[in-house]
């Protein structure tokens, strides 16, 4: 599903309207915010919409007119303003189900007592900086210290770049109509949407046009990029993936990539490691085999390790390497001379840095967080807000598919650039990046080209991460995240077509 800016959801939404009609539209649109509001509101006060004076207000009638719940509805509106076609069938709709309108500006203990607020304001029309009026309205909202659920994007972010106002809305959830914005995946938009649902309204996003796109995994393209094993399968047909990680001073490392391997689905997984890291990886790994190399002898080394390639589909390279000389020497030697497809994260990246346009040609991913991408790149820093920037340019450069982690881990390919939807700050703890090395070398030896093999590596792990969250609420470790895995790759079907991304 793309994930649009504001001109492309323009088109996308004038389209659509050709096809269904504005009013039909709508009313689809009232219908899926609808459900949500039960799910979001906190006691039983009113649920409470604060609507601007174009369609994302109509939206905001539309969801209390559907809303056939328990609590009082009322809407803060400008009732001198008609609006469209659409605005004004919601807005008689809402009356005749006894919604209650209010004019603008909102009373402060009415916000206050209710037990959500719709915010309608702007949607995916802000223009930043906020006027004075939509201003006030937002921070009203923020005021009041009640759950807000916003309808398209929160009032204050800009739908393209995730630029925040000042008195931006924070909400708890926010529903994207027709399809995601793509500020609502940047920072730091991203913390002031909460979960995100999509209701796509027999949208497509073949009506956008413009920028190159930007994707988002939904459950259902998730399902359909996980390989599956077939009756006939056996243990190396289901996916061989060779995991060359560990030192003497970080093991654990080799042995969190394997577990993220085998936890993912390999049939068998074996780890090459440095002698001094054997034992340690011997006692944590039972079911994966342990093949040893004197890292002193970089080119033995490299021996080695080519002729267990044989055996292998696919490497992961790099968690826990080390930077010395000698693991470079191993690093490079390998990947300079196999035809496997590689996923290369931690030390591997140093390794590969100011030397990435020999790799062009090779099936390869790179998998850099924040501080290692300022070195690849070789560009320092990278600012807020200029993450989608550098890594197309960054791909455009290279040729090579790059996963950059993150709060929203962004993807780049040649051509296209993938957002991912799922995790959380539950991730954020050591050794979760070597799982996903894992995870990525398995999809690879099962077939995944890398940037499919990046993209649903990304969303599964961050599906891992938040079940892991969800059975420990603080003190997840890596080794959760891999254990989660199996139960993660289940993704729920929605029969209320709805996706639920954060």
């Amino acid at each position: 599903m793309r994930a649009v800016t504001a001109a492309q959801m323009r088109a996308i939404d004038a389209a659509a309207v050709a096809r269904e009609g504005e009013v039909a539209l709508m009313r689809a649109a009232g219908d899926a915010i609808a459900p949500l509001v039960d799910r979001y509101a906190r006691g039983d006060g009113a649920v409470v919409a604060v609507a601007g004076d174009g369609n994302n207000g109509g939206d905001a009638y539309a969801a209390l007119a559907a809303y056939d719940g328990a609590r009082p509805r009322i809407v803060y509106g400008n009732p001198e303003v008609r609006g469209s076609e659409a605005r004004q069938d919601a807005r008689a709709r809402a009356r005749v189900a006894g919604v209650e309108e209010r004019p603008l500006p909102p009373d402060p203990e009415t916000l206050a007592a209710a037990s959500l607020l719709l915010d309608g304001v702007l949607g995916a029309n802000a223009r930043l900086p906020l006027d004075v009026r939509s201003g006030a309205l937002a921070e009203a909202m923020n005021r009041a210290g009640v759950p807000i659920l916003a309808i398209d994007v929160p009032t204050g972010i800009d739908p393209t770049t995730g630029a925040a106002d000042a008195s931006a809305v924070y909400s708890v959830a926010a529903i994207a109509l027709g399809r995601p914005k793509l500020g609502c995946f940047l920072d730091p938009g991203r913390d002031h949407v909460g979960a995100l649902w999509c209701a796509p309204l027999g949208m497509r996003d073949d009506d956008a046009a413009g920028d190159e796109p930007v994707d988002v995994l939904d459950p259902a393209a998730f399902r359909a990029l996980l390989p599956t094993r077939k009756p006939e399968s056996d243990k190396r047909s289901s996916g061989a993936p060779l995991i060359v990680a560990g030192s003497t001073q970080f093991p654990g490392a080799a042995v969190l990539a394997a577990w993220g391997a085998a936890r993912s689905g390999a049939g068998y997984v074996t780890v090459a490691a440095p002698e001094g890291a054997a034992s340690a990886l011997r006692a944590h790994l039972v079911e994966q085999v342990v093949v040893t190399y004197d890292e002193r002898d970089p080119q033995a080394a490299v021996r080695t390790i080519l002729d267990l390639t044989g055996r292998c589909d696919a490497i992961g390279i790099g968690p826990g390497l080390g930077l010395s000389d000698a693991f470079g020497e191993i690093v490079r030697g390998v990947l300079d001379a196999t035809a496997l497809p590689v996923v290369a994260d931690a030390s591997a990246l140093y390794h590969l840095a100011k030397r990435l346009d020999r790799y062009r040609e090779k099936r390869l991913a790179l998998t850099p967080h924040a501080g290692e991408f300022a070195r690849l790149s070789g560009e320092g820093t990278v600012a807020p807000g200029a993450r989608l920037a550098r890594l197309r340019a960054f791909v455009e450069r290279y040729g090579i598919v790059t996963l950059l982690k993150g709060r929203t881990t962004l993807i780049g390919a040649p051509g296209i650039t993938y957002a991912n939807p799922t995790g959380s700050n539950a991730l954020a703890t050591a050794g979760t990046g070597d799982v996903l090395t894992g995870i990525i070398a398995t999809l690879l030896a099962q077939g995944l080209a890398p940037a499919d093999a990046a993209r649903a590596g990304a969303y599964w792990h961050g599906r891992a991460g938040t079940l892991a969250e969800a059975r420990r609420p603080r003190g997840v470790i890596a080794r959760d995240v891999a254990d989660a895995l199996g139960e993660a790759s289940d993704v729920p079907r929605r029969a209320d077509g709805l996706l639920s991304f954060f």
